[in-house]
């Protein structure tokens, strides 16, 4: 029985762990759809046809700046979510300080996905500063920043559930075989 539920938990433990890095591109393709219509409003406003502004990369400055920072908030989501992939193809492996050390890591990592989440919800500032290119940012825009922190939870979830499948917890806690005592015997109930 519990080798049918580890199987299940493992691959949904392999499935969130996923959801990190592939969540970090969904954050990058909706925020770029809220920039080029952000930019279509702005080169469509009174401001723009009476004094055109400078454009970078083919985007106005302002869509270039949120673009800038949109994307480096990616490629950081990315990297970070790269590390509990790694740590969940460790943690069959190691045991004992090293498997603890692994955990902590990754549990700084949940800290760095905090302070991507922040850093995300301030570029929300960046987006107004033309009348014309906030009135056309989609109303959905300032949600995006979520998509980090559901990332990072996901990716939370699944190191636990494979945390427990490589221990041979695969029940609920209450199926957990009781603990080795002193002398490495099971503990008196």
């Amino acid at each position: 029985m519990h080798g049918v539920a580890g199987s299940a938990d493992t691959r949904g433990g392999v499935v969130l762990l996923a959801l990190g890095p592939v969540l970090a591109a969904v954050y990058a393709g909706l925020n770029y759809v809220a920039i080029r219509k952000g930019e279509e409003a702005q080169l469509r406003g009174p401001e723009w046809r009476e004094e055109p502004g400078a454009m970078s990369d083919g985007m106005t400055f302002v869509a270039a700046n949120a673009w800038g920072l949109t994307w480096r908030i990616t490629l950081a989501a990315g990297v970070l979510g790269l590390a509990p992939v790694v740590a969940g193809v460790l943690l069959p492996v190691l045991r004992g300080r090293g498997r603890n050390g692994l955990l902590a890591l990754v549990g700084v990592i949940a800290v760095l996905y905090a302070l991507l989440f922040a850093v995300a919800c301030l570029n929300r500032s960046s987006l107004f500063d033309s009348p014309d290119y906030g009135e056309g940012v989609p109303s959905w825009q300032p949600a995006t920043p979520f998509i980090l922190v559901a990332a990072g939870l996901a990716q939370s979830v699944g190191l636990v559930q494979l945390d427990r499948v490589s221990r041979g917890r695969s029940g609920p806690p209450g199926d957990y075989p009781p603990a080795p005592g002193p002398g490495g015997s099971a503990a008196p109930q």
